[in-house]
């Protein structure tokens, strides 16, 4: 059985520690009124010349309208000038709840892409994996932790603690003709119980298998796995179903206007590689400890083939959807590509680099798949890219011009990592890494490649 090292569970609780901390600076930090953001735009335009201009401009603008008996002009200007504030003002205070909602989606994904992966193998009757059930069962543990924390945010959404998603507000939905079109599908009662129902459905088939997988151990027939593979041949269907949704839903309804036929799939691929690569690690890290002593080196192998696969799958996926949005050239779609090649230029083609350039050259090479260190280092540039392109998804939409990766986001990240690590390692010490009775187990277990 194995057992949580009392450093590994200190250094989670110490991340998580920081991260509220730090998430807490975040939202102390962020502006309060547009007073605060004149200030701040005035400091950020040539130490203070650019208040002093517009009190100029302010002032010869009066005087120009008196001269003409004409005040309009001014108002008109004074008008613009508040919106413009109050757009800053929204966008620096949506800062510290953006970054938190990349680093909540982002784990809970993660949890998600295994349990995908997980049901991919028990449908498959796949006979090289059955020894790494177990690790997969123990990262998928932190889908409960990770779905209440999300749930509650999106509530908090709906209550207006936040601007994330514009169509929640009201004001913006009656002077806009495109999202009140969308107001149907898009609006705060069905998003939610939509959350809900696949929240629910992914954590049900993850209690069930986990829960069928250790009395299988102690069956003396296959009841219990036959249980499992007809559940998971359902939960498939429920997975692609709701997992596309779910990226409109989340992800997408960020930049309402905009839409993408192919976004279920590109979020998919984005989450999927990233959990196929969190098992690599977990997996690692317990061989290193002396743990699942039938995993070996050409598990390691296979999962690294998965890696390197499904990382070109998602570089397929993203250069499909900006290949033909490009050529296109259609001036609602495009403007999602302009806004992050003009202001998120480095995130943008950096999660490039990272997600494809990195794991095609490391990973291309055979005998590199077998390596430890190479594993550990080309799963923390995947999974650092992921989150990158997680970033990239959401922050546009949301903070505008105004993102860089600061206290909030890289707090965010601390205290989801330290909850990740404590929900899974915890769950790891619940039940033997060995599933015995599975009926592919010896295969598994005499693996070779």
């Amino acid at each position: 059985m194995y057992t949580f090292s009392s450093k590994l569970k200190t250094f989670s609780f110490i991340l998580m520690a920081v991260g509220i901390l730090g998430i807490g600076y975040g939202f102390l930090n962020a502006p309060k009124d547009i007073q605060e953001v004149e200030t701040l735009l005035a400091a950020e335009s040539h130490d203070g010349h650019g208040a002093v201009h517009h009190e100029e401009t302010k002032v010869t603008d009066e005087a120009h309208a008196d001269a003409h008996h004409d005040k309009a002009e001014v108002a008109h200007h004074d008008a613009e000038h508040t919106e413009h504030l109050n757009h800053v003002l929204h966008q620096l205070q949506n800062k510290p709840w953006a970054a938190l909602y990349v680093a909540c989606i982002f784990f809970l994904l993660i949890s998600m892409g295994v349990l995908a992966f997980y049901a991919i193998q028990i449908v498959a009757q796949a006979g090289w994996s059955p020894v790494l059930f177990r690790v997969m069962q123990g990262i998928t543990a932190y889908l409960p932790y990770g779905s209440v924390i999300f749930f509650v945010f999106l509530i908090l959404c709906g209550l207006h603690f936040n601007h994330l998603f514009i169509w929640l507000d009201p004001e913006v939905v009656a002077h806009d003709e495109l999202i009140a079109n969308k107001a149907g599908y898009l609006n705060f009662p069905f998003w939610i119980v939509r959350a809900a129902i696949f929240l629910i459905g992914w954590n049900l088939y993850r209690y069930y298998t986990a829960k069928n997988c250790l009395a299988q151990d102690e069956s003396t027939d296959n009841s219990f796995y036959k249980k499992n593979f007809k559940m998971t041949a359902g939960f498939m269907v429920f997975f692609i179903v709701s997992e596309s949704i779910m990226s409109w839903d989340w992800i997408m309804s960020v930049d309402p206007h905009w839409f993408s036929t192919l976004f279920g799939w590109y979020v998919f691929a984005s989450f999927f590689v990233s959990g196929i690569t969190t098992i690599a690690l977990v997996t690692v890290y317990l061989k290193s400890k002396g743990f699942l002593e039938y995993v070996n080196t050409s598990h390691i192998h296979d999962l690294a083939k998965f890696m390197f696969g499904i990382s070109i799958f998602w570089t397929y996926l993203w250069f499909s959807q900006f290949m033909l949005i490009w050529y296109a050239d259609i001036p609602e779609e495009i403007t999602y590509f302009i806004t992050r090649i003009q202001l998120y230029n480095l995130p943008f083609f950096g999660a490039v680099v990272m997600n494809f350039v990195f794991p095609l050259l490391i990973l291309l090479n055979t005998d590199f798949k077998r390596i430890s260190w190479v594993i550990v280092m080309a799963g923390v540039v995947i999974l650092a890219g992921h989150y990158i392109d997680f970033f990239n998804m959401i922050m546009p939409g949301t903070v505008g011009d105004r993102w860089f990766i600061g206290v909030s986001e890289i707090s965010s990240v601390l205290f989801f990592l330290g909850l990740f690590i404590f929900a899974v390692f915890t769950a790891l010490t619940k039940a033997p890494l060995l599933p015995k009775r599975n009926p592919f187990i010896e295969e598994s277990k005499h693996f070779h490649y």
